[in-house]
C-alpha cells in the first residue's frame, strides 16, 4: 500500500510537489499516472529501483521531476510550469524489479497503488 499527499488547486503557472510513501523502495520503481475525468490512466514519470534513472512523457518534459529517497521509502514528483491540462487524480503506484529489467510503462504492470491524489490547475 502507497501514501500519496501534496495535490490541491494552483494557478496555471504554479508548482506542486507530490510525495508517495511506501515499502521496499530500494527493490522498486515508482512510477506516477494520471487520470482525468472520462480518460485513460497515463504514465507521467517513472524511476528506477536505483533512484536515478528515469523516464518522463512528453507532455511534461522539462517541467516536471521524478526523485526518489530510497532511505526513506518516499517518492516525490516536483511539478513546475503546472498547465490546465495537468488537471487530473494523480496515482503513484511501484513494482518490484528484478535486474537487469527496465521498470514498465503500463498501469496494468504495477502491482502497488496509492488512493489517489487530486491536482486542479485553474486557468
Amino acid at each position: 500500500q502507497l501514501v500519496e499527499s501534496g495535490g490541491g488547486l494552483v494557478q496555471a503557472g504554479g508548482s506542486l510537489k507530490l510525495s508517495c510513501s511506501g515499502r521496499a523502495f530500494n527493490e522498486r520503481a515508482v512510477a506516477w499516472f494520471r487520470q482525468a475525468p472520462g480518460q485513460e490512466r497515463d504514465l507521467v514519470a517513472v524511476i528506477h529501483r536505483n533512484g536515478r534513472d528515469t523516464v518522463y512523457a512528453d507532455s511534461v518534459k522539462g517541467r516536471f521531476t521524478n526523485s526518489k529517497d530510497n532511505n526513506k521509502n518516499t517518492a516525490y514528483l516536483q511539478m513546475n510550469s503546472l498547465k490546465s491540462e495537468a488537471t487530473a487524480l494523480y496515482y503513484c503506484a511501484a513494482k518490484s524489479i528484478i535486474l537487469p529489467a527496465s521498470p514498465p510503462v503500463q498501469p496494468a504492470s504495477y502491482d502497488y497503488w496509492g488512493q489517489g491524489t487530486q491536482v486542479t490547475v485553474a486557468s
